[in-house]
């Protein structure tokens, strides 16, 4: 069974935000909210500086901490690409993954329970892409199966440096940015 993953090249991301507006247009993401988001971190010192842009989201964990504090089984790893899901009608809304999340990736929808990033799976089931990749002007996201070999984001996490965002949490993200 597969186990679902995104490279992101930051070195291509230019910040232009059209994935966060395919996922809020496809998923139907409440106005004021998102599930994916830009951001642009500077680092060094003047005048050796070196920015990084990168668009964020859940990092769909193996080790997600999300899941393990849920106290109704809402927040699930779904066996279909082994991705971290909530399933709303289960969600009684206590925070509680928000709280777990290190990553900051979730958020309380106006009807009342956690929702995030989902790699849009209804996509992903038709053979699609998620929202978010297939937009991408400078095709800087990939979307793949971590444990097929011959997978193009295996290829790519073989090819070039890579760097994961708070390793230190220990929650095994799955979204890896090309340096």
């Amino acid at each position: 069974m597969a186990r679902f993953g995104m490279v992101i090249d930051t070195a291509k991301c230019v910040g232009c935000m059209d994935c966060v507006v395919a996922c809020q247009t496809e998923n139907d993401v409440p106005h004021g909210h998102c599930r994916d988001w830009i951001v642009t971190e500077v680092r060094g010192t003047y005048p050796t500086l070196e920015m990084e842009i990168r668009s964020e989201r859940c990092n769909h964990c193996d080790n997600p901490p999300c899941v393990y504090c849920c106290p109704t089984g809402a927040s699930h790893v779904e066996p279909f690409g082994k991705t971290v899901q909530v399933t709303a009608n289960r969600c009684i809304g206590c925070k509680a993954c928000l709280a777990a999340c290190p990553y900051g990736a979730r958020f309380v929808h106006p009807e009342g329970y956690a929702d995030k990033c989902t790699f849009c799976l209804h996509r992903v089931k038709e053979g699609k892409d998620p929202a978010c990749v297939s937009v991408c002007p400078t095709r800087c996201m990939h979307f793949g199966d971590l444990d097929d070999p011959k997978s193009e984001v295996n290829r790519l996490l073989g090819s070039r440096k890579w760097h994961t965002l708070l390793p230190e949490a220990g929650t095994k993200p799955r979204i890896f940015y090309l340096d």
